[in-house]
C-alpha cells in the first residue's frame, strides 16, 4: 500500500542519551552479518545508508547486512500492488553504492527482503518476477505485515495489519509460490501468534520460514509483570517450531516497547552486560531449541536503537555467545545468515 501518515509506535532514537554509554567493541575481528535492519526517511525519523554506516563503523567487523521490508520508498504512483517495487529498487540502489567499495569492505543490503502482498494468492507470481528483476541478484524473500494483537498497547507497526493473516488460505497459496522460486518468507509475529506460524511451516515444508525477533515474546500491556508465564508459554511454542526443519530464527529485536524491558525509561542507556542478562533466557531458549546453525543475530536497527546503541547491542550478543564453540559463534554471527539468505562470500579488507 502507499505510504500514509501514522503515528510511529517505535521508540524515539535519542543520540545524546545513547552517548552516555560508550563501549569498546568486544572481539573486534569476529566477522558479522547483520541479518535484519531497515532504512527509511520519514517525518521525524531518518535512517539511511550514512546513518547505518556510522553505526556499523563503531568497532565491530560488520561485513554484510540484510535489508528487510519496512514500507520504505514506495512508488507514489501506479497500481497499488506495484508500489512496493520502489522499496526493492531503493534497497538495491543502496546495495550497489555499498558494493562500489566507496564505504569500505561492508556490503550493505547484500540480501533484500521485500514486500509482495501474499493475499494475492497465485496472483503473486508476476509480482515476484518483477521484484526479482528489480533486486538483481540480491532479492531473497518477502515479508508481509503480520504482527497483530487485540490489545491497543501491543503495536509495533505504524500501519497495523489485519488479524489472522497467517491463517488465510490465500496467504498460504501466495507463500507457496515463494518456495517455487527459491525465495523465503520472513515473519514478524508475537508469541501469541506462534501457533499460526507453526501451522504455516508444517503446511509448507519446502518453504524456508525465517522467524524474526526471537518469535516476539511480549512484555507490555496485558503481559506486563507476567514474564515467567510468557517465557514458559513462548518457550513451549518455540520448541514446537524448532521441530520444523524449515524454520530459522533471528536472535534480536527485543528492544521494542512491546517486549517490555523498559530500558528506554532509565536515566542512562543499558550496558551490554545488562542487555545480555535480561535477554539471556530468550537467546538461550532459541539456541537450545534450534541450534546455532539455525539461529542468526540481528540488530533490528533503527527500531531497537530506541533502547541501546549498536556497539552495545553486538557486545551483548558477544557476551551471550562467549561460552559457545568457534563453529557455533561463526554460525550465529555470520554463517547462518550467509546460508539462509544465500549471500556472497564475505568481503575482506
Amino acid at each position: 500500500m502507499a505510504e500514509r501518515a501514522h503515528a510511529s509506535p517505535h521508540l524515539p532514537v535519542r543520540e545524546a542519551w545513547l552517548a552516555q554509554v560508550e563501549e569498546e567493541a568486544l572481539d573486534p575481528d569476529l566477522p558479522i552479518v547483520d541479518a535484519h535492519h531497515h532504512l527509511w526517511d520519514r517525518p521525524g525519523s531518518r535512517y539511511l545508508l550514512d546513518d547505518l554506516l556510522r553505526d556499523t563503523g563503531g568497532g565491530h567487523d560488520v561485513r554484510a547486512t540484510v535489508y528487510v521490508q519496512a514500507r520504505s520508498m514506495y512508488r507514489a504512483e501506479g497500481a497499488e500492488e506495484l508500489r512496493s517495487l520502489g522499496e526493492t529498487e531503493f534497497a538495491n540502489g543502496v546495495a550497489a553504492e555499498s558494493a562500489s567499495g566507496l564505504h569500505g569492505p561492508i556490503r550493505a543490503c547484500a540480501g533484500i527482503v521485500g514486500m509482495v502482498d501474499l493475499m494475492l494468492g497465485d496472483g503473486v507470481v508476476p509480482l515476484l518476477e518483477r521484484h526479482i528483476r528489480a533486486g538483481g541478484e540480491r532479492f531473497r524473500g518477502v515479508r508481509n505485515q503480520t504482527a497483530w494483537h487485540a490489545a491497543p498497547e501491543i503495536n509495533s507497526n505504524p500501519v497495523p495489519p489485519r488479524p489472522g493473516l497467517l491463517s488465510e488460505p490465500a496467504f498460504r497459496r501466495g507463500a507457496s509460490r515463494l518456495a517455487e522460486r527459491g525465495l523465503l518468507l520472513d515473519i514478524w509475529a508475537y508469541h501469541t501468534q506462534l501457533d499460526e506460524v507453526l501451522a504455516l511451516a508444517r503446511a509448507l515444508p519446502g518453504l524456508t520460514v525465517v522467524l524474526d525477533h526471537c518469535g516476539g515474546p511480549l512484555g507490555a500491556g496485558p503481559y506486563r509483570d507476567r514474564r515467567a508465564e510468557v517465557l514458559a508459554e513462548w518457550g513451549g511454542r518455540m520448541r514446537l517450531l524448532a521441530a520444523c526443519p524449515n524454520v530459522v530464527v533471528k536472535l534480536g529485536g527485543l528492544g521494542m516497547a512491546v517486549n517490555g524491558f523498559d530500558f528506554e525509561l532509565q536515566e542512562t542507556p543499558p550496558t551490554s552486560e545488562q542487555l545480555a542478562a535480561a535477554w539471556h533466557p530468550y537467546l538461550e531458549t532459541c539456541v537450545g531449541a534450534f541450534g546455532a546453525a539455525r539461529c542468526m543475530f540481528e540488530s533490528n536497527f533503527p527500531v531497537d536503537k530506541g533502547s541501546a546503541g549498536y556497539v552495545t547491542l553486538w557486545n551483548a550478543f558477544k557476551h551471550f555467545a562467549a561460552p559457545a564453540s568457534t563453529e557455533e559463534r561463526t554460525a550465529l554471527f555470520s554463517g547462518t545468515a550467509l546460508r539462509t539468505y544465500r549471500l556472497p562470500p564475505l568481503p575482506t579488507d
